[in-house]
């Protein structure tokens, strides 16, 4: 099996680092995201770079935890890459819960950034 094509590799690193980030400090991603940046997070809309920041630290917890599950990232016509992550995050004392989270990326000036923000825990509504 030969090395992983570049997009790949790109997606996956930029996976790792952001999830990094996130469990220790949740406003270092920030530099990530553009000031155009649109977040969806649990259906909620959050536009710009402030907006998605304020949002991820204001979340209602003091500590994560996050486990890969999987993550396939896949190269765009437009030369950009769109990462799905499932991860399970363990926050504060809370039981364990799986999310899904997409992220497209797109260089500029030669940095990765996110164009989008997806979010969703992996909850069944059957009501």
């Amino acid at each position: 099996m030969g090395d992983k094509p570049v997009w790949e590799q790109t997606g996956s690193s930029f996976i790792q680092h952001y999830y990094q980030l996130f469990d220790n400090d949740r406003t270092q991603p920030g530099a990530s995201y553009l000031d155009a940046t649109c977040l969806t997070w649990e259906g909620q809309q959050f536009q710009g770079k402030a907006a998605t920041v304020e949002k991820l630290s204001s979340l209602p917890f003091q500590k994560i935890q996050d486990s890969i599950t999987a993550q396939d990232p896949q190269p765009r016509p437009d030369s950009c890459i769109i990462s799905m992550v499932v991860d399970q995050l363990k926050a504060d004392e809370d039981p364990v819960m799986g999310f899904h989270q997409m992220f497209p990326l797109k260089n500029i000036n030669d940095a990765w950034v996110h164009t989008n923000d997806m979010f969703r825990l992996a909850l069944h509504n059957f009501g």
